[in-house]
């Protein structure tokens, strides 16, 4: 109970980080642009009034510089009608108007503070070359700008003289204007306390929407991790389906996959379990009840006691057999298994199996054929190898009719050597030889009980070819015999090992 409590809250807990996250995410990809495009609006706002406010300071500027050559002020600066626009000037746009001439010198401050000093800046040398300048202080807010007062008349004089402008000193002085900025200030926070507002509202309905969503895009992953959960709990064992995104249906079919290997595995297990404790119940069931006959009869005749004892042997090899067969199975499945891997001749080794094989093919009058095509080396454990080739052909031999014939091809290519085991025996149902590499699997069980076949003699040959990065095939009808094609690489693939 506890652990399913400790599941449980595990589950919550990772589908609460989940829906945490997807919240963030949402919530930042939804705010994000809000700020930006509220800290775009307002600086686009900021350029554009300053731009408006320095093109109107200078639109006056000019004509107010005008009137100053006109009127002759630079040298003499006691026009009243000069001073009185200059007084405006400076009322309207609540700053400060400075003239100053070619010296430096200046002659002319609305505040009455600085006349008589001498001024030099960049802006104001820039100026005397007829440059216009303007500069924006964000700190202070106020705004400078420079306009050069031209001479007009002497510069279209000295163009109809054909004389270089250049040349010519047309910039008489410079009218340096400061304004403030306190307008654009109030209104630019007018418009960011109004900003403000409408991105908490955005961020509010952001927030909701969140909300929402990362609880809708979460719910599909709840279902399917509740559903696994009830899978590996015991509870289900149906495949699931969760169809609501792709991404959730690409993970039910992965799983769905997965589970589907598990129950064939777990059948198949079920099944050698099962297998192996009939294959291993038998014999010992036939010498329970030999050994329960002799026990029940006195004075048991001495043939009689011979015969069973010879047929308790048989049962005991026939375990033995089994056994055997079961550990040479279990050696090779293990993947971890020490490849003793060596160059040898195929050649060499299918002579030895056959000069071994023959008797046993002898007593049914069967013939066992050996043709070498060429000459073959590989890299390969002889031990593993010489089993899998040593229970295709005892096979080849055992399901053979008498009077037949068991042919072994030995070849080869650049990459790979090719075996071919074929005989003209009782062959392989087409039905049946999907399953005929399965352990414990048996065309014909009677028959094979018959001649001492258990159903591990292909599992074990298939296994060892593989542990050699080889593939094993066959060709059978039933009735005409069968046919098995084995492909070893020459070359033994030791990176591949253990994989």
């Amino acid at each position: 109970m506890k652990t399913k409590i400790a599941q449980r809250l595990s589950r919550l807990h990772i589908l609460r980080s989940l829906r945490m996250r997807i919240f963030i995410i949402i919530l930042l990809v939804g705010i994000i642009p809000t700020v930006l495009l509220r800290t775009t609006i307002l600086r686009s706002y900021t350029n554009r009034s300053v731009l408006a406010r320095i093109n109107d300071i200078q639109n006056q500027c000019k004509i107010v510089a005008n009137h100053l050559i006109t009127y002759n002020y630079l040298t003499d600066n006691s026009s009243e009608i000069i001073n009185a626009e200059l007084g405006m000037l400076s009322d309207i746009y609540d700053g400060r108007v400075i003239i100053i001439d070619q010296s430096c010198n200046i002659i002319k401050d609305t505040y009455g503070i600085s006349e008589g000093k001498t001024m030099i800046s960049e802006e104001v040398m820039r100026t005397l070359k007829g440059e216009s300048t303007s500069h924006y202080d964000e700190e202070n807010y106020y705004i400078e700008v420079t306009t050069p007062i031209v001479d007009t008349v002497l510069r279209q004089n000295s163009e109809l003289y054909d004389e270089n402008p250049e040349d010519i000193q047309a910039v008489k002085g410079v009218m340096l204007t400061s304004v403030s900025a306190d307008n654009i200030r109030t209104n630019l926070e007018i418009l960011s306390s109004r900003a403000m507002v409408l991105q908490f509202l955005t961020g509010v309905l952001l927030l909701a929407i969140a909300w929402v969503l990362s609880d809708l895009l979460v719910r599909p992953f709840d279902k399917v991790t509740t559903a696994i959960s009830e899978i590996k709990d015991g509870y289900q064992t149906e495949q699931i389906s969760v169809p609501d995104y792709i991404e959730t249906e690409h993970i039910i079919a992965a799983f769905n996959n997965l589970l589907g290997r598990m129950k064939a595995v777990d059948e198949s297990r079920q099944e050698f379990v099962s297998n192996v404790s009939h294959e291993l119940k038998t014999p010992i069931t036939s010498m329970k009840v030999l050994a329960d006959s002799l026990l029940q009869q006195e004075d048991v005749p001495v043939e009689l006691y011979k015969e069973f004892m010879v047929d308790i042997a048989d049962e005991i090899d026939r375990e033995n057999k089994i056994i055997t067969d079961l550990l040479s199975l279990v050696r090779l499945d293990k993947r971890a298994a020490d490849m003793n891997i060596e160059s040898i001749s195929l050649n060499e080794l299918l002579e030895r199996l056959m000069r071994r094989l023959r008797p046993i093919a002898k007593q049914r009058n069967i013939d066992v054929l050996f043709e070498s095509v060429r000459e073959v080396r590989l890299e390969a454990d002889e031990v593993k190898l010489t089993l899998a080739l040593s229970n295709l052909i005892e096979n080849a031999i055992k399901y053979n009719v008498d009077s037949g014939y068991v042919k072994v091809i030995c070849d080869a290519d650049h990459q790979f050597a090719n075996i071919t085991v074929e005989d003209n025996g009782i062959g392989i149902p087409q039905a049946a030889q999907e399953h005929i590499f399965e352990r414990f699997y048996r065309v014909d069980k009677s028959h094979s009980k018959e001649i001492g076949g258990n159903g591990l003699g292909l599992a074990i040959a298939r296994s060892a070819i593989l542990m050699h990065r080889g593939s094993i095939q066959l060709e059978s009808r039933e009735g005409e015999g069968t046919r098995f094609f084995v492909k070893i690489p020459l070359i033994y693939l030791r990176s591949q090992e253990g994989k």
